[in-house]
């Protein structure tokens, strides 16, 4: 399907009352700010970023040293960043999906399949053990096709996948549109082993297990830099323009920052920020649900290089996002990318295509976020400070669910420093994706041309039925295949 890139009057009419806030923090269950850091102080674990992967990581570090002083330190509103800007779908994915780490890691695979669904069963277990309200559904994922050489691309893909132990059902056109109602619809692929949140929710009640555990959270603290003082970081701290500046002395740091500008620059070279946006309908009737036939309610994404991800609300409405993916040159990272109206309204455009039955219908929030990529799509680890740091990035869109794993990599990483791993901990560090980085990107200006050109391919590719270029195919054997 050719995805219009004009956005038609009765599209940009659907955007045009739109909120300029991301839907899940539009919520009366939001928590109250809590307290800048005002005052100097030593801990045992400073946590810089008090996101999904933060907020884990303190946690784990809690469970497993009991007796540490662990602080978190985030520099604006816990859930304002990625965590509370995506589109909730949780996955047992570590790896980005089973294509990208079939294509790196084949021999790994089953570990990391086993891996994945043991993380996400442990974070649907927490969720419940600790009462966190976050509208958890366990509602899977469904890859649609929408053209013809995606159909086969999912018959393949159902067959790797299946070979493997994982529980996937490949369906024809008729079974995919009697699923949910869409002319575009070919094909699907339905992985029932992805979980859909309220991410919003879910931060907020990590945010609040944390503190009941001792653990000290800070917001509006952002950390400027991080020095190597021997046998301790520092890292110097400013709450607010014109406040004095405060220092914290820690024995280990993690760093969590994601798509935010790093405090290691080496994370710059492995890591690029494109912008992704997202809007929302109004609350949809019981009569256009029922023309839709969803009644599963899955989350769904299309299988084009450029895709849309889509997934209904609680209070019945749709959350429809993706498709751009805008990078700025410079890795630029600035608020005023949270919006886009240009985007926005195609992204209506390309709505109305899939679900024409509900033409006329409105959207209330829109919003944008960045998304930390790197070159394999899947977080990369690594360390600074002789050991005493630890970070992870790279989660490339799908870290709501991998983001604990990625926490718990970045403790092992850390523990390692003092102590012989545990078995479990060992086979983690074990893995080649932990023990490896991807490839670099290159410098300027040559990074902006390169992606320009890798994006330009890509929608060529969407319209010449899969065809890769010879561009594409370069970056294949090199290891950096992309897709958006």
């Amino acid at each position: 399907m050719d995805f219009h890139t004009e956005a038609s009057p009765a599209a940009r009419a659907a955007v045009q009352s739109l909120q300029y806030l991301p839907f899940w923090l539009d919520d009366t269950q939001r928590p109250e700010e809590l307290e800048c850091l005002r005052r100097s102080m030593t801990c045992d674990l400073l946590v810089v970023g008090g996101g999904f992967t933060g907020l884990w990581m303190a946690l784990h570090a809690q469970q497993a040293h009991p007796d540490w002083q662990i602080v978190v330190l985030e520099g604006g509103r816990i859930a304002e960043g990625g965590s509370g800007r995506n589109g909730g779908f949780m996955s047992h994915s570590l790896t980005h999906g089973f294509g990208n780490g079939m294509a790196r890691w084949p021999d790994q695979m089953p570990n990391l399949l086993q891996l994945g669904y043991e993380n996400l069963a442990a974070i649907e277990a927490f969720i419940v053990e600790e009462g966190i309200d976050c509208d958890l559904r366990r509602g899977g994922d469904v890859a649609v096709a929408l053209a013809d050489h995606q159909v086969q691309e999912l018959r393949q893909a159902a067959d790797v996948v299946a070979a493997l132990g994982a529980p996937v059902q490949f369906l024809d056109r008729s079974a995919m549109q009697a699923r949910i109602n869409s002319p575009t619809y070919l094909a699907g692929l339905v992985d029932p082993e992805v979980a859909l949140v309220n991410p919003a929710r879910l931060v907020w009640g990590l945010q609040q297990a944390c503190l009941k555990r001792g653990i000290v959270i800070h917001e509006y603290s952002p950390v400027q830099d991080l020095q190597d003082a021997g046998d301790h970081v520092i890292a110097r701290v400013r709450p607010a323009a014109g406040s004095p500046q405060q220092r914290v002395r820690a024995r280990r740091v993690a760093l969590a920052t994601n798509a935010y500008p790093a405090l290691l620059r080496r994370i710059n070279n492995y890591m690029v920020r494109v912008w992704d946006y997202v809007i929302v309908t109004e609350p949809l009737t019981q009569a256009q649900w029922a023309q839709l036939g969803w009644q599963g309610r899955d989350g769904v994404s299309d299988a084009g290089n450029q895709f849309h991800y889509y997934r209904p609300t609680a209070d019945g409405r749709i959350l429809w996002g993706g498709y751009d993916a805008i990078y700025h040159r410079g890795n630029g990272f600035n608020p005023q990318y949270e919006v886009d109206d240009a985007v926005f309204a195609r992204l209506a455009e390309h709505f109305f295509q899939t679900f024409p039955q509900l033409q006329g219908v409105s959207f209330t929030h829109g919003w944008g976020g960045a998304i930390d990529t790197c070159s394999r799509f899947s977080p990369f680890w690594g360390t600074a400070h002789g050991g005493k740091t630890s970070y992870v990035a790279g989660y490339t869109g799908l870290g709501v669910g991998s983001s604990r794993f990625g926490a718990q990599v970045m403790l092992d990483l850390l523990d390692a420093k003092d102590a012989q791993p545990d078995a479990q901990a060992q086979a983690r560090l074990s893995l080649t994706m932990v023990r490896t980085r991807p490839i670099p990107f290159p410098p300027e200006p040559l990074r902006s041309l390169g992606i320009a050109w890798t994006v330009a391919s890509l929608r060529r590719a969407d319209r010449n039925g899969g065809r890769r270029n010879i561009w594409l195919r370069t970056l294949d054997r090199l290891g950096m295949g992309f897709d958006s």
